[in-house]
């Protein structure tokens, strides 16, 4: 009761209301998931299908910004109740650099079009504007109705991380991860920086920030899934030393030739994922998915709140109506029997079984639920028992303040699935359209990478990020031990900082301990190699794996000469390091935006400007 009572003084405070549709300037037509935020507030919406938004505004007059990632951003003045038309400049793709509009100016830099309407009516009026933009309002400002001192507090929960030390080829000549190529840090992060605020490093897990951009690395030939590549170049924040960038190109699989689709919705519809960033953007996140249903697949969808319930069978991709009906009448309320629901939809994923289709679990929470009267260590069991049986589980985290990610990330690991955050509707448009095989459809499991260096030319090396995904040597040899899967079209990118010899080493012994002793061989000084790249995985349906290897050349090139992919990975890199506020670190936000705005290359949605527009949010 106290929380609807506080809801509702926070909507009573607001002093404006703003409605409008943003279109693009060259099409005419509406934009989806533009983002429209309140300068120097923590409030924001993002627009809808038809392009349209609703804003509430807790100041007579306030500052506008207005962005996509397609378009240039533009900022204006906003005073009073007021409807817009709004209208964005395509960006230019040829052209070396972005102009990105200042935010504290709020000149006119966009074709806006006031228009007259009686806004402000009955609170029953309003709430029926409210219901037409489901996105409305993603930000709740408990500031603004003096509650930041009677519990209501932000409740989200990071694991902390503990980064990489450098390590000596004489004593750890083997570095040895398992493969992880979720995005959900990337999103997560953005939607802190969109609001005004720089995200909780414990938050910021590199690997998944690197790995959510795509490096047009070359397709695999021959029969081997994968192709490998390295490159070596100057370390851009600390040019004293070198940066090694791996990368791994799985094999493209057309949406037409992948096995049928037995998917499982399992949708968190409690009373915590009422918020309009959370079940509203649910639903329209997965009718992006229904869309792309062919005749042989089938959905179900079960829910879960104070009790789980299954709201629709297995139904054919041929009746999109039903699904998208049964999606439309959900509703938020209740508990959160979590571990209650994951249970029912494997028991209905089981009894769809398809033996030879893509056998999956799509959980949407914002992962505040409590498991029910078993652990969760027997919850994790059955995850992981019902994975080696070929049902996949896969995790979809939406919403803010009691966001769980530490939960997520874990269900999704011991689920052999992707793990992402929704922050609005072009997330979900990246995750079940641009990327949808990748998404769906796992070409290797169990993938790990081990990298052993050449300790006469390489001195010491540090692996950027994936230290929740740190493995022994031994576990790269282990069948038994789990890893990461890889799906269809996937890349997968790490990076190395490396610090090398001013000369190869020549032959040594080196008192390692009482009883050993350790030499670097002539070989080893004579080879051209900074070291060798193993890649182990397993088929889909095979428990043996399968090792390919690479020696990895010594081959430097200059930073200004090193390939796109190599540049921009970087910029992203130290970005990561600078938002974790890592020791390794010696760079700014500007000189994170000058390498980046040097390899934009081809970006056919708009990921890397975007990501341009958020280093200059930070600088």
């Amino acid at each position: 009761m106290l929380a609807i009572l506080l809801w509702l003084c926070y909507v009573s405070t607001a002093q404006a209301l703003v409605q409008g549709t943003i279109l693009g300037q060259d099409t005419n037509a509406p934009l989806v998931g533009a983002h429209v935020l309140v300068k120097n507030t923590q409030q924001g919406t993002v627009t809808d299908t038809d392009g349209t938004f609703i804003l509430e505004l807790f100041f007579g007059e306030a500052g506008i910004t207005v962005f996509h990632p397609n378009y240039e951003r533009a900022s204006f003045l906003i005073q009073g109740d007021t409807s817009l038309e709004i209208r964005l400049k395509p960006i230019q793709l040829g052209f070396d650099t972005l102009q990105v509009y200042d935010p504290v100016s709020y000149e006119e830099q966009v074709d806006v079009v006031p228009i007259t309407v009686p806004f402000r009516q009955s609170n029953q009026q309003n709430n029926a504007l409210h219901d037409l933009n489901p996105l409305r309002n993603q930000a709740f400002r408990p500031e603004l109705v003096g509650i930041e001192n009677q519990g209501l507090h932000n409740t989200e929960e990071y694991n902390s991380i503990k980064e990489h030390s450098r390590q000596s080829p004489w004593d750890s000549p083997f570095s040895t991860f398992s493969i992880d190529v979720d995005h959900a840090t990337y999103s997560n992060a953005r939607r802190f920086i969109n609001q005004g605020q720089k995200p909780p490093k414990e938050s910021i897990r590199i690997e998944e920030m690197i790995n959510y951009f795509d490096y047009a690395y070359p397709r695999p030939s021959g029969e081997t899934p994968f192709n490998l590549i390295t490159e070596v170049s100057d370390c851009p924040w600390n040019m004293g030393r070198k940066l090694l960038h791996i990368g791994i190109k799985g094999e493209e699989i057309p949406l037409a030739e992948t096995p049928a689709n037995n998917l499982v919705f399992l949708l968190d519809v409690s009373g915590s994922m009422g918020d309009a960033n959370k079940l509203p953007l649910v639903k329209q996140t997965f009718k992006l998915l229904v869309d792309q249903l062919r005749p042989n697949d089938k959905i179900s969808i079960v829910v879960y709140a104070g009790a789980a319930g299954l709201v629709l069978p297995p139904t054919s991709g041929t009746q999109k109506d039903t699904i998208l009906q049964a999606l439309e009448h959900l509703k938020a309320g209740g508990s959160t029997a979590g571990g209650e629901g994951i249970r029912l939809a494997y028991a209905q994923a089981r009894s769809s079984f398809v033996k030879t289709g893509n056998n999956r679990v799509i959980i949407a929470t914002d992962g505040d639920f409590n498991i029910g009267p078993s652990s969760e260590s027997e919850l994790l069991d059955l995850i992981r028992q019902q994975a080696g049986e070929g049902i996949f589980l896969s995790v979809l985290g939406f919403g803010m303040g009691n966001y769980k990610d530490n939960k997520l990330e874990l269900l999704s690991n011991e689920g052999d699935g992707n793990y992402a955050y929704i922050d609005n509707l072009q997330e979900g448009r990246k995750v079940f359209v641009q990327s949808l095989t990748g998404t769906l459809y796992t070409i290797a499991k169990d993938v790990k990478v081990q990298v052993e260096f050449n300790p006469a030319l390489v001195k010491s090396y540090r692996l950027i990020g994936y230290e929740n995904r740190a493995l022994s040597k031994s576990d790269f040899e282990n069948d038994e031990k789990d890893a990461g899967e890889l799906g269809a079209g996937h890349s997968v990118t790490a990076l190395y900082e490396l610090e090398l010899h001013p000369q190869p080493v020549k032959l040594r012994k080196k008192e390692a301990s009482r009883y050993q002793r350790q030499i670097v061989t002539k070989a080893a000084s004579a080879k051209k190699e900074l070291g060798i790249l193993h890649l182990r995985f397993k088929q889909p349906d095979n428990d043996k794996s399968e090792v390919i290897s690479m020696p990895m050349s010594k081959q430097i090139l200059a930073l200004d000469e090193s390939s796109t992919a190599f540049k921009f990975a970087a910029s992203v890199a130290g970005f990561g390091l600078l938002l974790r506020e890592s020791s390794y670190v010696d760079w700014s936000f500007e000189e994170v935006k000058a390498l980046a705005e040097s390899a934009l290359g081809k970006d056919p949605f708009g990921y890397r400007r975007e990501f341009l527009g958020l280093v200059d949010q930070l600088e």
